[in-house]
């Protein structure tokens, strides 16, 4: 191949490169990326709410995500916005609220909270961006129980039953799949025992339940271990082929149906 077609090629090339760089649309400035919106349950709508906050919704871990209204109004919100919201207002403090509401649904998700004449809004990061460094060390968590009678039931903002305030104000929480298997048992009045493991502070003792019943004499593990054996096939002994994990071991006996008239 000849210089002079070599030095062709090569300029041809330049040629398509600075081209291509200058077809390439430049990044956009810095903040000019609208954030990402907050995921909302498929069917809910936007709503604006107000009311008396009664209490805080405290998780586990002690950080509040949650308001209980006095109209029984559940308002929910991300752990992370624990700090300001506490610091924005205080039981017994109105505060207006917009975000979204499934239908049915009694649990609005907040996108902002205003009291006191200010206003938090939950502001997802860039596209991107690094997560803000926790506020602070989280609590250790230690074995707890709690007892007595269900006051009221705490929903996902999709409408599946997530734990249950008792009397006494303390939340204890479990998976959904829990309260959608044994919802015919966890009832306003009803009694319940839990045992788990949770955190007790200024703001209200939470706890994740790991063994739940009607009383201590009769409370069973809320999850299985791996490894264990089921109960042997009906009609037939138990032989190797019938090992296997063993499914969680009900919350409670279920109700006994009622005999046709």
């Amino acid at each position: 191949m000849t210089p002079r077609r070599l030095t062709f090629i090569a300029a041809a090339c330049l040629l398509a490169g600075s081209a291509a760089f200058a077809q390439t649309p430049p990044p956009p400035p810095a903040g000019s990326v609208p954030p990402a919106p907050i995921a909302a349950a498929p069917d809910a709508g936007t709503v604006a709410v107000s009311g008396r906050v009664q209490q805080w919704l405290i998780n586990p871990n002690g950080e509040a995500d949650g308001l209980l209204l006095s109209d029984g109004a559940q308002i929910a919100f991300p752990p992370h916005l624990s700090a300001a919201a506490m610091q924005l207002l205080k039981p017994g403090d109105t505060v207006q609220v917009s975000g979204w509401r499934a239908p049915h649904v009694p649990v609005v998700r907040a996108q902002t909270l205003s009291a006191n004449g200010r206003s938090l809004t939950d502001q997802p990061p860039a596209p991107g961006a690094m997560p803000p460094p926790p506020p602070r060390e989280p609590r250790a968590l230690s074995a707890l129980t709690a007892s007595g009678r269900i006051e009221r039931l705490l929903y996902t903002d999709r409408g599946d039953i997530r734990g249950v305030l008792l009397e006494d104000r303390t939340s204890v929480r479990f998976p959904p799949h829990v309260g959608a298997a044994y919802g015919a048992q966890l009832q306003p009045g009803a009694t319940l025992y839990a045992e788990g493991w949770g955190t007790r502070g200024a703001q209200g003792t939470a706890l994740e339940a790991t063994r739940l019943g009607r009383s201590a004499d009769s409370v069973r593990e809320v999850f299985g271990g791996p490894g264990l054996e089921p109960a042997p096939p009906a009609g037939g002994p138990r032989g190797p082929r019938a090992r296997g994990p063993m499914p969680p071991a009900p919350v409670m006996p279920p109700p006994t149906p009622n005999p046709a008239s």
